[in-house]
């Protein structure tokens, strides 16, 4: 079946939220959600899991795509260690829900789930060979090659911000967290700050925007990517910190790999639902 005809639902379990989303064609038609309690039981955070599914399942959706904040295996459809919600440790996602929904189930981490959801309905899909790096509480990172995702051993390829970098390790200086024990504050305020010219703001964002050059020219080094899509919800912010990032690429070795090098910032609206939904195509 082409996908412009395909029904799916797609999945984000997220760090506050789950939600879902049906996907026909490459437009979310109905949303649901529910809110994920840190402490809740496997049994009663199964339950909103299934809930939230519910409201947007029809007899139309012939697969669910779910994207998860956690180790996955693929093949199995086991999914280990979920940070936000601690009681799945060891859970057969995928077997649980082909037993609940009757239609085939996909899973992947939420990171890889963005990059495909851009390849498939984004800024990727005129790339054979792109990353996509997810700005937000941390650095999530997905990889292209070769118009495929590539995911490696438990969907654990593309941890860029667990690279060694100054006193730490690199997501701590490229996710949203930067901001609270640099600046105090978060990244929300500081760039609402920013837009009124608050100094001390922009000042903030230039200095984000330093470390993420460091770790662009990184994945320049490793992939020799044609292009890099920012998202999540720090990357609204990036007119604060463009011009940063084009000074670090300066110092980058291979110049010659940058003349059709571009930095392309997402525009896809329910991308998390997308990139989840992505899976089953």
């Amino acid at each position: 079946m082409e996908k412009e005809n395909m029904t799916v639902v797609g999945v984000d379990v997220g760090g506050t939220k789950i939600k879902s989303g049906r996907v026909l064609g490459t437009k979310v038609e109905l949303t649901g959600c529910s809110m994920v309690v840190k402490n809740d039981s496997l049994e009663n955070s199964l339950s909103k899991l299934y809930d939230t599914i519910e409201e947007v399942m029809t007899e139309s959706v012939t697969a669910i795509g779910v994207g998860v904040p956690a180790v996955v295996d693929t093949d199995s459809g086991v999914v280990f260690d979920v940070q936000n919600i601690p009681s799945w440790k060891k859970v057969p996602l995928k077997q649980l829900l082909q037993d609940r929904f009757n239609v085939p189930v996909f899973l992947n981490n939420d990171a890889n789930c963005f990059a495909l959801g851009e390849k498939h309905f984004g800024k990727a899909n005129k790339y054979k060979n792109c990353v996509a790096l997810s700005l937000g509480t941390g650095l999530g990172m997905g990889i292209i090659i070769e118009n495929k995702l590539y995911s490696g051993v438990l969907c654990g390829a593309g941890e860029l911000g667990m690279l060694s970098y100054k006193d730490g390790i690199l997501e701590q200086y490229t996710g949203s967290f930067f901001f609270e024990d640099a600046y105090g504050t978060s990244a929300k305020t500081l760039y609402a700050k920013a837009l009124q010219n608050d100094m001390k703001a922009i000042a903030a964002f230039k200095e984000y925007g330093m470390h993420l050059g460091e770790a662009i020219k990184n994945i320049l080094y490793l992939f020799a990517p044609e292009a890099i899509i920012l998202g999540g919800s720090i990357s609204k912010a990036h007119p604060l910190f463009t011009a940063v990032l084009d000074e670090a690429l300066k110092t980058f070795a291979y110049q010659k790999q940058l003349e059709n090098f571009k930095i392309e910032i997402s525009d896809l609206v329910d991308s998390p639902i997308l990139g989840a939904a992505a899976l089953c195509l």
